[in-house]
Order: C-alpha cells, then structure tokens, then sequence
C-alpha cells in the first residue's frame, strides 16, 4: 500500500507531492481500503479480541476480496461498552499479551464524552501522531491552494493541553489533543508548514485554560503583523478566546507596553518566564501598545465588530471545526471576523480515527464536505432510513438500519452511521456520527455530517437528536435577534421525573429583552420540534409544554469548568446539548433566573 510522503512543505503554494498522493489513493479507495483493512488484520490477527472471531484463519492465505467479506461476516459489530473491557485490562496492565492490538500501547486518549454522556478511554499510539501530522500537512496543501501564507509567519492557536493522569499499570491518560501537542509530529507540522505557533509549550501544557488564554492573546498580539491564520479545535475556543478578550484587553495592553505579566493573572512562574523570554527577544516596540488600545476602544463601541482583521490585518482566515455542535457559534464568529475574513472548518475526525480531509476550503463551513482518506482505517457504511410516520414507535432512533457496506458501494445522497476499524485495536466500532454521501473525489466519498446518531430528546414515543434541537433554537433565535440580543450558549434536558414529562432548554443570553419576547421564543421552539411523535404527544398532552430557562451570565463557563476538572482540555470542549448529569443540572438549575412555558399547543 502507497505511504504518504513523509516530509512536505506546504507554505506558499507548494504541496504538490503529499496532494498527487492524495489523488492517487482517491482514484481506487476501493482497493485500497481492502489493502488497508489485510494490514490492519496481518499486524493484529493475534490478539485476543480478533482470535476470538477469526480463529486459526491464516490472513497471508487470503485474497483481499474473500478476506474483506469473511471479516465483515465473522467479526460483529462493536460499540465502546463492547471494547471498554478489554481497554479495562490493559489499562490494569495485568495482560502480558495483546488483547487488542500487536502494537503496544502506552498512551490512551480521553473521548469528549459526546457519544455517550461520559468520557471514555481510547487507544492512542504512534499510528494516531503519525496520521494527525498526515491529515493536517494534506489540508494545509488544500488551503495554501487558495489561502497561501508567508513562509516563516506566526499562528495563533488557541490549543490547550489537559492535565495528564496515570491508570493502575501505569499507562498516561490525557486528551488526544494534548498527546499530539506533545508529540514530536506537532513540531514536525510547524516545520513542515513554515508557520510556527506564538505560544511556547509552557503555555500551551500549562492546564490552566484562563491564564493560557491570556498568554495566547498577548503574545497574538505581540506578534499582530506576524499572524497569518487564527486557529483551535473548535470554533467554541475561538470564540470563547474574543469574548475575554473583550473583558482583558486595558491588562493586555498594559503587559505589553511593560513588557511584563499582570501578577494577579499569571501565577505560574513557569508560564511567566517562557513568555516575559519571548517577549524581551523582540526590540522593543513602544507604539504597540497605543495602537492596539486605541483600536480597541474603537472597536468597544460597534460592539467589536470586525475585531480579528482590525487586530491582525494579515490573518488570511480563522480554522478549526465548525460543523455538528459547533455550528451555533459560526454567527458569533463572523460578527468577530467582520463578515469578509474567510471561516474554513477544519477536518472530519474523531478520537478513535481521522476520517476526511475538507478540500474545498473556499466553501463556507455549512457547505463543507470531507473527502475520506481510504488509508487511514478501514470504513464501513451502515444505510440509514428515516421511519415512516407510521412505523416512528418501531424505530430505536430517527432511522431504520440496513447492512453495512464498504466504502465503494456507497451512494450519492444516501445517510450512513460510520463503522471504523482501526490500526490502534477497534474493530467493526460504531462511531454513532450519521453523514450523507454527496459526492465523490476521484473514487472515494464526500462526506457531509449530518449528526450525532444518539437521541437527545425523548420522553416516551418523541425520538429528537441534537439536529432537531439545533433547528429548534434556530427558529426561536430568529425572534429573539430582533431585539439585537445574543444567544451566548444553550443546552436542554428532557424532564420525566414529574407525571408529565417535557423538554427543558436552557438559555444564556447577552443583553436585555423583554419577557413577551422570551415568551415567543419558546412557543417557536416548541412548534419547531416536528418529529411526530412529539407532535402527537404535544397535541394529547402526554408530553407537557416546552420550558425555556434563562439562565444567569458566566453558567456555561462554570460547566466547561467542571469539564476541565475532571480531566478534560478547553481545545476538546463541547457543550452537551442534552444534560443528564446531576451536578449540571443543579448548576443550571441555581443559575436560572426565568423561566416560561410554552402554550402553543393550548
């Protein structure tokens, strides 16, 4: 099977070799997804999962084809709860031989709890580094394409690492973001691209997400006329980076001007060092400071419209993730790129495997389609249907299933729930992400997420997922920007313990509006759940009516805050659209200041 070149540069333009590569893999994804899937099977058939299933069969006996259908026909599919035991062993480190995979594993990613409500262990090896650095030299060709940056400029991430723990047999748990960002592939990457990050890794590693923040923003700004691209892993971090910059700006500027850190908010001595060292290597620039604090004053008062080219008039565009969960911030995003600086979502991945690369990146972030990348892992493609109104009560979701097929057997316009198999030991795994085919590169897929596969919402025979919830706030937040106020966060719970259960949303807003207009938000939103069993429900009662919470300023900052203490890292944050967690619910049920009841179905 054809490697990918192993070093590119791909700053201004170049690239040429790891894209050709690209193209030619594309051209038969097919095959190569069965060469992928007999190497993934050769270098693991000895581990205890796998000989469960396979048995003796000898793999080096097969033709490609026979082995591709015997596998698929033999090895069931899988979900986490499946594996979780055997990643349960080797986290002990009471095995001596492989259970999982032939590779050893030394390192195991924490999950951002998407899937399932709950962080959960990942395997994480040398495949996971090396793959990251593939996927992220191969985009960056695609956007130098259209977006070339200066060779040697600077970058301002927004990356955070978490803080990293040990399990029983010793094995290092953190992030998969903050074992990459260790890694030696992450240096390669800057060196590969010729853009190097402004935060140095006593910043980045520093587990404390407010002072890197603060750290990642002076030195952004230190370095303004260097910037050639703003990032994160999500476009939450962005924006939660503008929004205290909003708040810190008058110390930022200060600290520049002295070319010293505010004592109050970086205590780390080390983090202190690092950037009060990087900050006195420059010649001193006293007109800095001034300009940057007039141009903040100017920007306060249009509400800091347009703050990322007025602070950093090189930046050719911001990246990171900005589909699924992350779409509801694009509109803050743009308020704070002015409209005009390009948004280009970043790839389609997860923690268990990269899974499309976004090569159109001219589109805007709700258009975006990722092309698989057939060596990666091995793909399977679970059809999925939505029910008949008829037959809602039967369906365990929103869609009847089909057989999995491989990837040269999917169709334009069809959905499918991804099935991965993995070099790093997950087999036949559901990965629970539902996409639809649109088109094709060459010979492999474009990939459109649709949505997580879990239902978020659901009381007794109503079936809504987290897309059904995001159409919902949609349509009240139509009403409420009318009266210029912004939707800062939301998230919801379906509430059974009473006789009549019903949807709670939670909402933190910016600004004042009147309590008629709220009022009007939560009839839309409860008109705008069209599954039909919840409109059945509604209309019979069985369901109560839809309850909008408001809820203080800062409450979804104290919910990132419990993610952060218990292990997680800002660049891997997500706010759960759909809270079961007890301690999370007193929070926001604390936090409420209003709440009104829905009568649109009265």
């Amino acid at each position: 099977m054809e490697e990918p070149p192993s070093t590119t540069t791909v700053a201004n333009g170049a690239g040429g070799n790891i894209i050709s590569w690209f193209d030619r893999v594309a051209e038969t994804a097919g095959v190569v997804q069965r060469k992928t899937l007999r190497r993934i099977l050769e270098l693991n058939c000895k581990v205890e999962y796998l000989k469960k299933w396979l048995g003796e069969i000898k793999i080096e006996e097969l033709d490609e084809s026979t082995l591709e259908d015997l596998y698929t026909s033999l090895v069931p599919l899988a979900s986490h709860k499946d594996i979780e035991p055997f990643i349960q062993r080797i986290a002990d480190g009471e095995e001596t031989s492989p259970l999982l995979t032939q590779e050893s594993i030394t390192t195991l990613s924490l999950s951002s709890g998407t899937t399932e409500g709950r962080q959960k262990y990942v395997p994480f090896t040398r495949h996971s580094s090396q793959t990251t650095l593939q996927i992220f030299t191969l985009a960056a060709a695609y956007r130098s394409r259209f977006y070339p940056i200066k060779e040697g400029g600077k970058v301002l991430e927004f990356i955070y690492s978490s803080k990293q723990f040990k399990t029983k047999g010793g094995l290092t748990v953190g992030t998969a973001t903050t074992h990459y960002y260790a890694s030696e592939e992450f240096k390669i990457k800057q060196e590969n691209n010729k853009s190097f990050t402004c935060s140095p890794q006593e910043v980045i590693s520093s587990g404390d997400y407010n002072q890197s923040t603060y750290c990642h923003l002076l030195l952004g700004l230190f370095f303004s006329d260097q910037i050639e691209f703003i990032t994160s892993t999500f476009a939450y971090s962005i924006v939660q980076a503008f929004r205290s910059f909003e708040d810190q700006w008058e110390d930022i500027c200060n600290d520049i001007r002295d070319e010293k850190l505010n004592v109050s908010r970086i205590t780390f001595p080390k983090m202190r060092e690092s950037v009060l060292k990087i900050m006195r290597s420059r010649n001193p620039n006293p007109n800095l400071a001034s300009k940057i604090e007039s141009t903040c004053k100017r920007l306060k008062l249009i509400d800091w419209v347009g703050l990322i080219p007025e602070l950093w008039p090189n930046a050719k565009y911001v990246y990171s993730i900005m589909t699924g969960s992350m779409q509801p911030y694009l509109k803050k995003l743009r308020h704070y790129s002015g409209m005009k600086l390009p948004l280009i979502s970043a790839d389609y991945g997860s923690t268990e495997s990269w899974i499309g690369v976004n090569i159109d990146p001219f589109l805007p972030p709700e258009n975006v389609t990722f092309a698989v990348i057939p060596t990666f892992s091995y793909f399977e493609f679970m059809p999925l249907y939505r029910h008949n109104q008829q037959d809602y009560c039967l369906a365990i979701d929103d869609f009847i299933e089909d057989q999995p097929v491989p990837l040269s057997k999917v169709k334009v316009g069809q959905l499918y729930e991804i099935i991965l198999t993995t070099f790093t030991g997950l087999y036949r795994c559901r990965l629970g992400d539902v996409v639809e085919v649109s088109g094709f590169h060459k010979g492999t897929p474009k990939l459109n997420f649709i949505c997580r596969r879990k239902l978020l919402l659901t009381v007794n025979i109503d079936k809504n997922t987290e897309k059904d919830l995001q159409i919902s706030v949609e349509k009240g937040v139509e009403i409420l920007s009318k009266s210029r106020v912004e939707l800062v966060d939301f998230t919801s719970h379906a509430q059974v313990d009473k006789q009549v259960g019903h949807y709670v949303i939670y909402w933190e807003i910016r600004g004042e509006v009147e309590d008629e207009i709220l009022s009007q938000c939560c009839n839309k939103m409860d008109q705008s759940f069209v599954d039909y069993g919840y409109v059945v429900s509604r209309k019979s009662h069985s369901i109560g009516p839809l309850e909008l919470c408001i809820v203080e300023r800062g409450t979804f900052k104290k919910i990132l805050d419990y993610f952060i203490a218990n292990g997680g890292a800002l660049s891997q944050f997500k706010t759960p659209r759909c809270i079961t967690n007890p301690f999370l619910l007193r929070i926001l049920n604390v936090c409420t200041i209003k709440r009104f009841h829905s009568n649109a179905y009265e």
